[in-house]
């Protein structure tokens, strides 16, 4: 794609049209470490958010509206939540209220094919499951990162709380819990993405002297997670840095990738 390097351009100058206006804490060191390399471009992001949301007056609906734009946020938060929280933005509620959990996503313009696939592989394996990639006109390729990981539930009608509060504080339980592993699955897809830039980058720069490339470059992998792991606690050492079988095998196509 010739164009890439302008179309990045025009991409990153463009002003913030997001509710936030920037770029969200948890999700900032992907979007950067994405943004460092001439072949990637990341166009939007969230690192994830508990929301409370009112649906539009039934009116609004019916003249042909999108419910989703036309919602009140009465809650949005990006870290765990209590139920002195929500409590607290319900008492703001005269319609339909909806808490809901929405995880990480974010979307990445590729300049080749081959860019988009090492991402949907380090995405897969991080747990974003529900990741792909698309083609449009004049050869534009998106990769979007993506999971199942939500949760959708109504708690009141017409301002009228149908739940208990019990109920609520179950539900936001629940909601934490996601919340957490959300975080784990960005933290394990940043480490496993650095890996993969770094073997695909080596693939094209082994240094001199180096008779076999591949035995290099899986050296160089093997060294990068021992350092990631010497830093982090028995804990994420054992479950978030160390990778499947499958993981480990998806990894040596980064050598053919050019980044």
């Amino acid at each position: 794609m010739a164009a890439f390097p302008q179309r990045k351009a025009q991409c990153l100058g463009r002003t913030d049209a997001s509710r936030k206006g920037g770029l969200d804490e948890r999700a900032a060191g992907v979007v950067q470490l994405l943004n460092g390399r001439p072949r990637f471009c990341t166009t939007s992001s969230c690192s994830g958010r508990l929301v409370l949301l009112q649906a539009p007056p039934p009116a609004d609906i019916n003249s042909g509206g999108i419910p989703k734009k036309n919602c009140t946020w009465l809650m949005v938060t990006h870290e765990l939540c209590t139920k002195g929280d929500v409590m607290t933005a319900l008492e703001k509620a005269t319609g339909d209220v909806v808490l809901k959990f929405e995880p990480f996503v974010l979307h990445v313009l590729c300049q080749e094919l081959q860019d988009a696939q090492l991402l949907h592989s380090v995405a897969m394996d991080s747990g974003f499951r529900n990741s792909g990639i698309s083609v449009g006109r004049g050869g534009k390729i998106m990769m979007a990162v993506r999971s199942t990981h939500c949760l959708e539930v109504p708690l009141s009608h017409k301002g009228k709380l149908m739940v208990s509060e019990e109920y609520i504080e179950f539900l936001i339980h629940v909601a934490n819990q996601k919340m957490e592993e959300n975080m784990r699955r960005i933290d394990r897809f940043y480490k496993r993405l650095e890996v993969a830039l770094e073997t695909a980058l080596g693939a094209n720069h082994p240094p001199q002297g180096t008779g076999n490339g591949t035995v290099y470059l899986r050296r160089r992998r093997r060294k990068i997670l021992q350092e990631q792991e010497a830093g982090a606690s028995p804990k994420d050492g054992s479950e978030e840095l160390e990778l499947e079988d499958g993981a480990e095998s998806s990894l040596d196509i980064f050598a053919e990738i050019t980044i």
